[in-house]
């Protein structure tokens, strides 16, 4: 399916420089970035319901009493 993402100046620039610096295509290096993104959510889900539990445990032992 295609798809076109609007990116601003210096998002397109960011992109550009690391694709570059890689040796690959801006299109490669984007669908990569996404593909982790969507890879990686559920463990970054899972450190920040760890990250609140530890940061606020006090606050949530009160409010289940």
């Amino acid at each position: 399916m295609a798809m076109n993402l609007r990116l601003t100046d210096a998002e397109s620039d960011a992109l550009r420089a690391k694709a570059e610096q890689e040796g690959r295509s801006m299109q490669e290096v984007a669908r990569t970035a996404i593909s982790q993104y969507v890879t990686d959510r559920p463990q970054r889900l899972l450190n920040a319901i760890d990250r609140v539990r530890t940061e606020d445990r006090e606050l949530l032992e009160r409010l289940s009493r």
